[in-house]
């Protein structure tokens, strides 16, 4: 079977291929899926929680090491800035070394007090096996990390696809874990085609999938894992409101807005997208928030392709024919899209309800917190949410009315290892991070012991 080269790095600042990597055959495929379950079945069951999260804390170590190197890797791959990559390196050291210091903790023998009988019972978490990881683009290693560091912790073994214009990051991690110390098969990246994900999602060996990206996608591969009856988690799409209700400080909100729509170059799941602001605020916000907007020209970095600029493009156009007004600096070229702000689009229209995965803000006037809450609940999805407001009950009470997996009051930035990260609605289903992320997928086995 002929390899196609569907891995590549294309540098978006210049338009121009570095380096094409080979698609997977078909035997490097099962082979991979061959080597996560000889692993699992001969390493996970022979391993301490404690000797895992040893070489967790290697692989944070490497992170801290090779961060320079991996950071130059993502920006050559999709434009990330470079402090923001080298910030994404560190992140996702902190990840590794939060479950590798919690996993005892959170997989020790949880009691359970009977209702009544005599002996003893008990919630024992273990491992399920084999899983499959398919990754995005846009956060290479934070993303990995939210899936592979919970689940080495707890004993799964990883078969890792990640996105085809990651090739050079992907493998770099797959270095990374190997140097670590983990077995052949503990952790084994593939650069496969859907056909061949299809073909693994069905292996019975495969226990679960863990997705993040586009809603389409992710129903098709829930569609085949549901289908062979495998678990799944799903991290997709996010058009998450920020909402301002009042404010002691506009300047400080202004730029809590800025940096939460604009990170990565505004190429964020969870990144605030809708600006909903109160009406006695919205003139004096609007005012100052495009300015801040029309001066990040300046530094403008390049989206991740010029395909992901294009359709931006098109997204805007569509917004602006439906009656929008769309203020930006400069006119796109090739993968830059100059900052801009988008007013005027009806709740009702079709733009309202899309994610726009770039740099541009929708501002939304409201003149209540009914309305706000409203608009902010008015589409299909669900992942984050901001609320902004000096009224401590009305924080809370609007974090209670929003339909969403993550609601930030007063403070953008505030994501950590330790808390719980996904959405509801198209937004998915599932959680990541915390606690809850080394449940997802462990098997919560029933110990009953009867007196003897």
């Amino acid at each position: 079977m002929a390899k196609r080269h569907v891995y590549a790095v294309v540098d978006p600042a210049s338009g121009k291929l570095v380096k094409e990597y080979p698609t997977a055959t078909d035997e490097v495929v099962a082979g991979a899926v061959d080597a996560a379950a000889e692993t699992y079945a001969q390493w996970s069951r022979r391993t301490s929680v404690e000797q895992r999260a040893q070489l967790l804390n290697t692989v944070a170590a490497l992170h801290d090491e090779r961060g320079a190197q991996l950071a130059e890797i993502i920006h050559r791959e999709m434009g990330k800035p470079v402090d923001e990559a080298v910030a994404e390196v560190e992140f996702s050291a902190s990840i590794y070394r939060y479950y590798a210091e919690n996993a005892e903790k959170f997989l020790a023998d949880e009691p359970i007090e009977l209702l009544e009988g005599e002996g003893t019972a008990l919630v024992r978490r273990q491992p399920v096996g084999v899983l499959l990881g398919i990754m995005p683009w846009n956060y290479p290693y934070y993303q990995v990390a939210r899936f592979a560091a919970p689940n080495l912790a707890l004993g799964n073994t990883i078969v890792l696809k990640h996105a085809s214009q990651c090739p050079e990051s992907s493998e770099a991690l797959q270095h990374l874990f190997t140097d670590a110390g983990f077995p052949r098969g503990a952790y084994v990246n593939v650069h496969a085609t859907g056909e061949q994900i299809a073909r693994a999602i069905a292996d019975p060996r495969v226990q679960g999938v863990s997705f993040t990206g586009s809603e389409r996608a992710g129903a098709e591969v829930a569609e085949k894992a549901g289908r062979s009856l495998k678990k799944v988690v799903l991290e997709l799409g996010g058009s998450d409101p920020f909402i301002v209700l009042s404010t002691d400080d506009l300047d400080a909100t202004v730029q809590a807005a800025v940096e939460t729509r604009f990170e990565n170059t505004g190429q964020a799941c969870n990144a605030a997208k809708r600006f909903i602001v109160a009406e006695d605020l919205y003139d004096a916000f609007l005012d100052k928030f495009t300015e801040k907007v029309l001066a990040l020209t300046d530094g403008l970095t390049p989206l991740s392709s010029v395909a992901a600029a294009e359709y931006l493009e098109e997204q805007v156009e569509r917004a602006v024919a439906d009656g929008a007004t769309f203020v930006s600096a400069r006119q796109r070229e090739g993968a830059y899209f100059p900052p801009g702000v988008l007013t005027g689009v009806s709740p009702t229209s079709a733009s309202a309800a899309e994610e726009f995965f770039g740099p541009v803000a929708t501002v939304y006037r409201v003149g209540s917190e009914d309305e706000a809450v409203e608009l902010a609940n008015g589409t299909p999805y669900g992942l984050g949410s901001y609320v902004f407001t000096t009224d401590t009950e009305q924080a809370l009470r609007v974090a209670d009315r929003i339909d969403a997996g993550m609601v930030f009051v007063n403070g953008v930035g505030l994501e950590g290892a330790e808390l719980p990260f996904g959405g509801v609605k198209q937004s998915g289903f599932g959680r990541e991070l915390g606690r809850a992320g080394i449940d997802e997928f462990a098997n919560k086995k029933l110990i009953r012991t009867a007196r003897t």
